[in-house]
């Protein structure tokens, strides 16, 4: 046993300080968007009986149709990935943040048009689907980013999320003389996220079966881990010397390790689920620019 091996016993994988101020900077951003639409919901739907908007005229009119235009300006999202025209635009993180902006502000312009209030079949038709739009909008955003590192970053694929595994998984054999079992542990957990290599894919049952039991699994490996050390410390006394620091340590390490085949188990379910929310949320889409389209021309017509 000597020094080195428990002077640097572990050492860990982490996202940089600049990538996690810049995640913090972004759920702060969201958090006070969906703060300030909600105070605009609320202060709304407070004077609604008032009578201050009508839909039919004058200001509410013109909100309707400022909305529906933004709503309808949705589709240039989408466009862009197909037009090289549009990349000159500016950056798909760009697009992708005016594209959440409009689709917030969109459906909260026809709410104070319509003055929170139900109209004609029509019109409840239009307004429905377009609740369900920014709502469906709201939650594929977060399948999104849950499978893209950061929100606007390159998408994770589960390759490389095992190259990451099995670097960790590398540097824990320095622990091999120390804990032989957590070790063997953690090679065997590795192994069972690592996926099928053929279809380079990762079962949804396994994933979800990992989500609902790592709380559990993550106890036994520091269970496993403190019993092996105290072990360790009988037999070498540079071990009982350096016994708290080590158990700290490697406490750390288990719960990053956990942390990464956590990741790599919510990144099978989020991209399953990410793309059957795709199929639904264009045909939802263009049901509501249908009946938006319908609730105008009846409007005008009659």
């Amino acid at each position: 046993m000597t020094e080195t091996v428990i002077k640097r016993p572990i050492v860990t994988s982490a996202r940089t300080s600049e990538q996690q101020d810049k995640a913090k900077s972004t759920l702060r951003g969201e958090l006070r968007a969906y703060a300030l639409i909600s105070v605009f919901l609320v202060a709304g739907w407070l004077v609604r009986d008032l009578g201050l908007i009508t839909p039919k005229q004058g200001t509410g009119y013109w909100l309707g149709i400022i909305g529906g235009s933004l709503m309808l300006s949705l589709l240039l999202y989408p466009l862009r990935k197909k037009i090289r025209f549009f990349h000159r635009l500016g950056s798909t993180r760009r697009w992708f943040r005016m594209h959440m902006i409009l689709g917030l502000l969109g459906p909260l312009l026809v709410l104070y048009h319509c003055n929170f209030q139900l109209g004609s079949f029509n019109s409840r038709v239009a307004l429905y689907c377009m609740l369900l739009v920014a709502v469906s909008g709201i939650v594929g955003r977060h399948f999104y980013a849950a499978i893209h590192r950061g929100l606007y970053g390159r998408k994770l694929t589960l390759s490389e999320l095992r190259k990451e595994l099995a670097a960790s998984a590398a540097k824990s054999h320095g622990l091999a003389t120390l804990m032989p079992k957590l070790v063997a542990r953690l090679d065997q957990l590795c192994d069972e996220l690592q996926g099928d290599k053929v279809t380079n894919s990762l079962g949804i049952r396994r994933s979800l079966k990992w989500l609902l039991t790592h709380r559990l699994v993550r106890l036994s490996l520091q269970w496993t881990a403190r019993r092996e050390l105290r072990l360790a410390a009988v037999r070498f006394e540079v071990v009982a010397r350096d016994q708290k620091r080590l158990k700290r340590t490697t406490s750390h390490f288990i719960r990053d390790y956990m942390k990464l085949m956590t990741r790599i188990a919510k990144f099978t379910v989020y991209e399953r689920l990410f793309a059957i929310w795709h199929v639904l949320h264009l045909p939802i889409f263009f049901v509501m620019v249908l009946s938006a389209l319908v609730h105008v021309l009846a409007v005008h017509m009659y």
